[in-house]
């Protein structure tokens, strides 16, 4: 990992709001991507006694994909036809897979969203990662596919491959990497993880 890079991008970042992301001239952009109703949402309706009702949490789980700026319209729209199509017993198995996603067994939970929703072409990134990153946005992250690609490119990063299908084996790999990085910047840089990567984004544009 070059951690140089990290360095000055921070520097150049830092020379322009010094205040990171509570800096008052780049608060106008953290405005119209305020993630904390979303996160109050979610920790509310994803409690653990919720689970005992599937029909609650898918539906919890599709109003965080449609009111998420962070996922795309067309993904949104695709996720909107495919709850209309899902009967009781498949909405079952998945809340049973958020569940483990985010009370039990991560990895289980992880890959078994993964091969649920491959089945309607809708095992992406984007919306497997959303749930878990607005469930913790200090712990977990939000996996934007041309991001994360540009992350692993532009630091140097040569040990961990991204594969377009999601993988638990990559998304714990390049958390940790992340995290590291996080270490190493301001922590006004780094309070909210989307943030983080938005920075991260940023620094590589420029």
């Amino acid at each position: 990992m070059n951690l140089e890079k990290l360095k000055d991008i921070e520097e150049e970042f830092l020379f322009h709001y010094p205040n990171g992301f509570e800096d008052e001239r780049f608060f106008p952009t953290m405005k119209k991507f305020d993630p904390s109703k979303l996160e109050e949402f979610a920790k509310e309706n994803f409690k653990k006694e919720n689970f005992s009702n599937p029909n609650l949490v898918v539906d919890a789980f599709f109003k965080i994909i449609q009111k998420s700026v962070l996922v795309s319209v067309f993904d949104k729209l695709k996720f909107r036809d495919l709850l209309a199509s899902l009967i009781s017993y498949e909405k079952d198995m998945l809340s049973i897979e958020l569940y483990e996603l985010l009370h039990g067994d991560k990895k289980e939970g992880f890959e078994g969203l993964v091969e649920f929703l491959d089945q309607y072409k809708l095992a992406k990134w984007t919306v497997i990662s959303v749930v878990l990153y607005y469930f913790d946005r200090q712990k977990e992250y939000f996996i934007k596919p041309t991001t994360t690609k540009n992350v692993l490119k532009y630091f140097e990063i040569k040990d961990l491959v991204y594969t377009s299908k999601p993988n638990y084996e990559f998304y714990d790999s390049y958390k940790k990497i992340l995290n590291e990085m996080k270490k190493n910047v301001h922590n006004s840089l780094s309070k909210d993880n989307a943030g983080f990567t938005g920075f991260l984004r940023i620094g590589m544009q420029d």
